[in-house]
């Protein structure tokens, strides 16, 4: 790489198991990991009722897919990483650039290899997931770029993809129902969303080296707003399924979350850049709850 001699090129010796562990950054696991136990539920699979599935299927997306996605970008973020977080594993030279493509690549086809021991759509859905983790951050298409394709990406990745594969690995590895990907597809759209409320966190930093996230493009005030709406309008057509599919009382209880997600927009809102910290806490961890809600009536345990 042209920019390469920014990153100091440590010698591989110094590397240890905690500095490839970091590369795998296991505080961004939890997101797909939820969105699995999602699918599973929906497909009526508890990790109580059968243990050893429910272990297989968070290794793969957490460990496997999301911490292959984590280093991929790690690689590829490596010579910003040296002027924002210098002590980063590649850039402090801990782990040698060429070593962290290496993991990169292995990685991968380790969770590739993985999936097709859980069933042919569990592998498709974790091709899927690899390839839109190389596109989100590898050039030629660097998916981050831009916020409308690169949240997406990550959405459909973190939501859509995860619980599709928790719904295929309860039935066999078996294509999941139309009911199963429809709500699939509805929370992984809302996700995006989500996506973009982690992008005011850095909106100087964007701007200066171009990558345009929804904040940057229409400013925080729009983004937000923006994000709120793709965040709402998914879960109140799950509200109207549920209630069509007549489950009730999920219909009820996702209602309820909804309104409080509201309230809890109203005040972020007033001042987007600040309080977008304070709305994950509250709002995002609402909209998952009702993510939950939704499973559990579909896959029989809310009645």
């Amino acid at each position: 790489m042209a920019n390469s001699t920014t990153v100091t090129a440590g010698a591989t010796s110094g590397s240890s198991i905690s500095d490839y562990i970091q590369l795998l950054k296991p505080i961004t696991w939890f997101p797909p990991m939820w969105a699995l136990m999602c699918g599973l539920v929906s497909a009526g699979v508890t990790p109580i009722s059968d243990p050893w599935l429910f272990a297989f299927g968070i290794i793969l997306t957490g460990p496997l897919v999301c911490g292959a996605s984590q280093i991929i970008n790690d690689w590829c973020d490596r010579e910003v990483d040296a002027i924002n977080e210098p002590d980063r594993p590649i850039p402090s030279g801990r782990v040698h650039e060429r070593r962290a493509l290496q993991f990169a690549f292995l990685w991968s086809l380790i969770a590739q290899i993985w999936s097709f021991s859980l069933g042919i759509w569990v592998a498709c859905a974790t091709a899927v997931g690899l390839i839109l983790a190389w596109a989100y951050s590898a050039p030629p298409l660097r998916l981050k770029q831009n916020g409308w394709w690169g949240n997406l990406s990550v959405a459909l990745s973190y939501e859509g993809l995860a619980w599709v594969t928790g719904a295929a690995i309860a039935i066999g590895g078996d294509l999941p129902s139309s009911s199963i990907l429809l709500i699939a597809f509805l929370y992984s759209l809302g996700a995006h969303g989500i996506m973009t409320l982690n992008d005011f966190k850095a909106i100087e930093g964007d701007l200066a080296i171009g990558i345009r996230t929804l904040p940057v493009q229409l400013g925080p005030e729009r983004a937000a707003r923006l994000a709120c709406g793709v965040m709402l309008t998914p879960q109140l057509a799950v509200l109207v399924l549920m209630q069509n599919w007549g489950h009730t009382l999920a219909a009820t209880l996702v209602a309820v979350l909804v309104v409080g997600q509201v309230l809890a927009m109203s005040r972020f809102l007033r001042d987007p850049k600040s309080l977008a910290p304070w709305y994950n806490g509250i709002g995002v961890t609402q909209y998952v709850a009702g993510m939950m809600v939704t499973a559990s009536a579909m896959g029989g345990y809310l009645v």
